[in-house]
């Protein structure tokens, strides 16, 4: 079993290898096939648990209005995680270890300690979300939920040992059970094509709350770690040998992140119409936690919706779990040289998830809280990934354009507006 997971990889680099330098027989799709995967690792992150807990109580409380957010935030997903590909590809390096390596040793201590704050955020939301899956699946109490995610997570991440195309594989498996179940919800739920149409162009806020929700929705699409992890995913995954082989990689994996990202935009934006949709105009403005939609989605859309959705929430939770960890330990060994086995860093990483369940706390609202301390950890992410994307000797040949450093500059600027007037309007 092991020789032959190993095959898959020693097969997608040589097929990889073989379209950069034009000797592929292959045409058509199956030339792109070799270089996916990387962007379908990241783009878990964009629908981990605290997707659900935002989306869900965006839909339900606003109904289509934050459409347009969900929107702009995976665009621009999709742009920082194009530059993080880029970026590694073009160096053969990780954003963490160009910060190492260009930074001073106190910025590079206070990077990992704030990436590390960053992760025990992003993992309270994944492996929450996870637990209260299994919970919902096998009605078992939450922290026995906890416990089978947790063993869950360390069997996926034990693929990592068998080489990049094994968990690339499940990894992709689980995101498109997302995918299609979210397919089926909003078969189930008949949206109103026009009120989608509405809540997609016009951006629109009611009130302090939305702005709130937005931040949260933000927070959770645009994730910080997974920018840190997308370079050390393709640094070293498919070499060129030359200037022009490496622009052709880059435009193969500018079309991994598009499939990707683009899948994973259209899951966000199903979760907030399926909430909208069946929730908010039935008179279920009220339903804001996961449990909660998971209840009232049963009498509503049938006991199979319910089923469907506590099967995609399954799939989110362990899914980016594993990824989640799976960058915490490229982060501790990219800013301080520091490597242990990553089903201790498994174990260490669930402690804040069972004291939030030890004390009682409403889960949904850790998930969606979480959120929003996320979305202020993207700009420590975002500076450096700009500032060495513009940098020629850095970059080489695949350095940015003068529109991709406007955009990169317009995206992170209203990443801080929207942080800083949520601070200015809650004080």
């Amino acid at each position: 079993m092991e020789k032959i997971m190993k095959k898959m990889d020693q097969k997608t680099l040589s097929n990889g290898k073989s379209v950069l330098d034009r000797t592929s027989k292959k045409r058509g799709v199956s030339r792109l096939i070799p270089f996916l995967g990387p962007a379908f690792i990241a783009s878990v992150a964009y629908v981990d648990p605290g997707n659900f807990a935002t989306n869900i109580q965006g839909g339900a409380t606003f109904g289509y209005e934050l459409l347009w957010v969900i929107l702009w935030a995976n665009l621009m997903a999709m742009f920082i995680q194009a530059l993080s590909s880029k970026l590694g590809i073009a160096t053969g390096k990780n954003l963490a270890e160009l910060i190492s390596e260009r930074y001073s040793k106190r910025i590079v201590w206070f990077y990992w300690i704030q990436t590390e704050i960053i992760a025990i955020f992003t993992d309270l939301a994944e492996f929450i979300g996870a637990s209260i899956a299994f919970q919902l699946l096998l009605g078992v109490p939450l922290v026995v939920g906890a416990v089978f995610a947790g063993i869950a997570t360390i069997f996926i991440l034990l693929f990592q040992n068998y080489g990049f195309r094994p968990f690339e594989a499940i990894i992709t498996v689980l995101l498109g059970v997302i995918a299609f179940s979210y397919i089926s919800e909003i078969f189930l739920s008949k949206p109103n094509g026009f009120g989608i149409l509405n809540g997609t162009m016009i951006p629109k806020f009611s009130g302090v709350e939305s702005i709130y929700m937005a931040a949260g929705i933000l927070g959770a699409t645009v994730m910080p770690h997974v920018i840190y992890l997308h370079s050390a995913l393709t640094e070293n995954r498919i070499k060129a040998d030359d200037d022009k082989q490496m622009k052709r990689l880059h435009k193969f994996n500018m079309l991994d992140v598009l499939i990707a990202m683009g899948i994973a935009g259209f899951v966000n934006m199903a979760m907030l119409i399926m909430a909208a949709s069946t929730f908010h105009f039935t008179g279920h403005q009220g339903v804001s936690s996961i449990s909660n939609a998971y209840m009232t989605l049963i009498p509503l859309l049938g006991a199979g919706a319910g089923l469907i959705f506590a099967l995609s929430l399954l799939a989110s939770g362990l899914s980016s779990s594993a990824v989640g960890t799976m960058s915490g330990q490229v982060l501790m060994q990219s800013f301080v040289k520091f490597k242990i086995p990553i089903w201790i860093r498994r174990l260490v990483t669930m402690i804040p998830s069972f004291v939030v369940i030890f004390l009682g706390m409403n889960p949904t609202n850790v998930l969606v809280f979480s959120q929003v301390v996320l979305s202020f950890g993207i700009i420590f992410a975002l500076f450096p990934l700009i500032q060495f994307t513009k940098n020629k000797k850095i970059m080489g040949n695949l350095v940015n354009t003068k529109l991709t450093n406007v955009m990169s500059w317009i995206i992170a600027s209203s990443i801080v507006f929207l942080n800083v007037f949520l601070i200015y309007q809650t004080i």
